[in-house]
């Protein structure tokens, strides 16, 4: 009866008890890292491998819609032909993919 009553008051589990806080931090963060962080670190490397291989004559599609060819790259930008004779001036970054072959 003793060891049932020391057990009921929590004395016995007392540093258990102090480290559950932690552990459940620390949990949450692993969760969180493999879940969210991870994955959006892996696309952004995949996004800039695909910036980095860009070379003139893809097709390509912008985060704003506009889809055309590349006509010159430079470090920071590329023209892009949206039609016959119409060229616009992209930046590196706003370059959302290839996009389909005519």
């Amino acid at each position: 009866m003793v060891d049932w009553a020391y057990a009921a008051t929590g004395a016995g589990g007392q540093e258990w008890g102090n480290l559950f806080p932690l552990l459940m931090m620390l949990s949450i963060f692993v969760i969180f890292y493999f879940l969210l962080i991870r994955p959006q670190q892996k696309k952004a490397k995949e996004h800039r491998q695909f910036l980095e291989n860009l070379k003139r004559g893809d097709r390509i599609i912008t985060a704003g819609g506009l889809v055309g060819e590349i006509i010159t790259i430079t470090d920071q930008s590329l023209t892009v032909e949206i039609a016959d004779k119409v060229r616009v001036e992209v930046g590196r970054a706003y370059v959302a993919g290839f996009a389909p072959k005519k």
